[in-house]
């Protein structure tokens, strides 16, 4: 459980409060395509708001690399922020310098500053205390409450929380809870999902949950691995040759508890348009590959899910981008949405499938933080959660 103090902690009243959020979100031609992590940030900002703070909001989006790069501006939130909630939002072209001090300055308390992008600032990914200090002359207290980033030493989210009052917000609370108890606490059976495109990328998550969970389902490129690790043909499938003596050791330690797909679906070119077919898993044609689980896998992944207390769900089962992919992944989150479980999905893709199958409604959490989330899945510490004051 989260042993920091929260925004609940301190008397707000009064004050200009400077909130980490994450309003990374996808935009297309202008508009806002998924405002999840907008409104999860909503019960943070009312709160405050509802107890006569000012708030001013920082957050990041995309990856301008450090210049101010029109396409990459926070107005276009700012804007679909002031839809959203009657308090009233202003933007700031800038989140430093001048034009930020003056802002922040006339600010009103029960009203709204939105701060233009943290990563216009080369200073914000170097955490710069420079940047953090002149981040934290705007506001009397600063809140966390972007888990996205929280396994990020930024300038925006560890560095200024050595200069004001700091600590966590009702968001961030919400998800190292929900995910701290699943794994030190969960219902059992306990399984997890995991997919995606990298073995690598997971071994510390794997490692740590093979002694904590009943069945861990693997699906998405990284089962391949698996398969070249038990000598089964994967013609031109995705493989992590250097990570194949790695999945050997993870299946003899996993003692059955590590269960593969016994289907495949397979595509003669990585591409949406290619022909393709469905084949029991271990002789992969040449020139072949292997994009999606097939349909005896989503069977028996499903009985595992059905069977299970606690589901956690970290990475899609496929190449989920091409619709002719992306069945298992969508297949699989209707099997989770349907479970009487207690449901955790991980952010990044995993969120998205949900989000776009419309299931979120069904889902006990969905994480904000895809990075973050398998940080904590891993047992790592999260620097954004760390630099906050202890209870």
């Amino acid at each position: 459980m989260l042993n920091k103090k929260t925004v609940r902690d301190f008397d707000v009243k009064g004050k200009k409060v400077l909130v980490r959020v994450d309003f990374n979100v996808p935009l297309e031609d202008g508009k806002v395509m998924d405002d999840t992590r907008i409104k999860a940030a909503l019960p943070t900002i009312e709160y405050l708001l509802d107890r006569g703070s000012a708030v001013i909001l920082a957050s990041h989006l995309g990856r301008p690399g450090g210049e101010a790069k029109p396409e990459f501006s926070l107005k276009i939130i700012a804007n679909y922020l002031d839809d959203l909630i009657e308090n009233k939002v202003y933007f700031c072209e800038d989140c430093i310098g001048e034009k930020a001090k003056k802002a922040a300055q006339v600010i009103k308390y029960g009203e709204v500053l939105v701060l233009e992008n943290t990563r216009f600032h080369p200073g914000e990914k170097k955490n710069d205390p420079g940047m953090s200090k002149e981040l934290a002359s705007l506001a009397e207290m600063y809140v966390n409450d972007a888990f996205g980033t929280a396994h990020r030493a930024h300038a925006s989210n560890v560095g200024v929380a050595a200069y004001l009052p700091a600590a966590a917000g009702l968001l961030l609370e919400k998800e190292i809870n929900y995910l701290d108890n699943a794994i030190a606490n969960p219902e059992r059976p306990f399984v997890a999902i995991l997919g995606g495109a990298k073995v690598g990328g997971k071994i510390r998550l794997i490692n740590n949950l093979i002694d904590k969970v009943d069945n861990i389902l693997i699906g998405g490129g990284m089962a391949n691995t698996f398969f070249a690790a038990q000598g089964y043909k994967i013609g031109d499938s995705l493989v992590e040759g250097e990570a194949i003596e790695l999945a050997k050791e993870l299946l003899g330690k996993a003692k059955g508890k590590l269960k593969l797909p016994v289907d495949v679906v397979i595509a003669d070119e990585f591409s949406n348009a290619a022909s393709k077919r469905i084949i029991n898993v271990g002789d992969v044609p040449e020139n072949w590959r292997i994009l999606d689980i097939g349909p005896s896998t989503l069977e028996v992944f499903g009985m595992v899910i059905t069977g299970s207390k606690t589901v956690v769900w970290n990475g899609p089962m496929g190449v989920f981008e091409f619709p002719s992919f992306a069945e298992g992944t969508f297949k699989l989150a209707e099997r989770i949405s349907e479970s009487e479980a207690i449901t955790i999905v991980g952010g990044g893709d995993s969120a998205a499938a949900i989000v776009q199958a419309g299931l979120s409604e069904k889902i006990t959490h969905i994480s904000t933080g895809g990075g973050a989330s398998l940080q904590m899945l891993e047992g790592a510490k999260l620097p954004g959660l760390e630099a906050l004051a202890d209870k």
